[in-house]
């Protein structure tokens, strides 16, 4: 049977897939990718986000304030934030969190987002998608402090402790292009080696281009060069990752990938 995998993380949205955004979803199908999930980053991106999920079949959104974008939000967009989820389409909460990597960002206002989003996500019972860069430790504090929640840390880059950590709290981590760059050798040797029930695979596209794409725009598509690069990093079939990997995120989302 051909392989059947969930883009985890795309933002397929974004104006860069404008000039041909039903070739690259056409692309996604036929490399196996049959479900994607779309995180929002702001509340003016919800919208389209809606639109492009009802209109495509296998295309699931989230919702979300993200922290990069902090200049863009505002306390009312938190106030709205309930009634996009009650519209019962959305898989999950995102994308959300913290980072401390961008010059320029008041931790404070970050945290005030970051945490009313998580009671939102805990009150509608749904799933989130985490931003961490620089910031992971807080966050995993912060899960641990808020409790009952259930999601994903995406574009993971810390370290086994951190992911062990995040493993015991029920939470999953997603990798992508970086997994493809030798030189990241404490990611390779983290997905080496950890519980592949916690694993997702994802692109972060139209970002994160992996090693074979280095400048290009990212795509859903490349997901499969993803899931080579990790079966070959642990020593397993294809097919194996492919349906584990697609099994968790299946379960997360509650989404099907046929």
């Amino acid at each position: 049977m051909p392989l059947q995998l969930i883009d985890s993380h795309v933002h397929l949205d974004d104006a860069s897939f404008d000039p041909d955004r039903p070739e690259v979803i056409e692309r996604a199908h036929a490399a196996g990718v049959t479900a994607q999930v779309i995180p929002g980053i702001d509340a003016a991106s919800w919208t389209q986000i809606r639109q492009l999920c009802e209109g495509n079949r296998g295309l699931y959104p989230a919702y979300g304030l993200h922290p990069l974008f902090l200049a863009r939000h505002r306390p009312e967009h938190i106030e709205q934030l309930p009634t996009w989820l009650a519209r019962g389409d959305a898989v999950a909460v995102g994308e959300i969190g913290l980072d401390f990597f961008v010059d320029g960002l008041p931790a404070e206002d970050q945290r005030f987002y970051f945490q009313r989003q998580l009671a939102i996500a805990r009150e509608a019972n749904l799933p989130v998608i985490l931003h961490a860069r620089k910031a992971l430790e807080e966050v995993t504090l912060t899960l641990r402090r808020t409790g009952g929640l259930r999601g994903v840390v995406h574009s993971f880059s810390g370290s086994e402790e951190q992911a062990r950590q995040l493993f015991e709290l029920g939470f999953y981590i997603g990798i992508g292009g970086p997994i493809t760059y030798e030189r990241a050798r404490r990611l390779r040797r983290v997905i080496a080696t950890m519980p592949i029930d916690y694993l997702l695979l994802e692109t972060d596209s139209p970002d994160q281009p992996l090693s074979t794409h280095r400048g290009q725009r990212n795509e859903p598509g490349y997901l499969s060069e993803v899931l080579a690069a990790v079966a070959s990093l642990r020593g397993e079939s294809i097919e194996a990752i492919a349906a584990a990997t697609t099994a968790n995120a299946s379960r997360l989302f509650e989404i099907s990938a046929s």
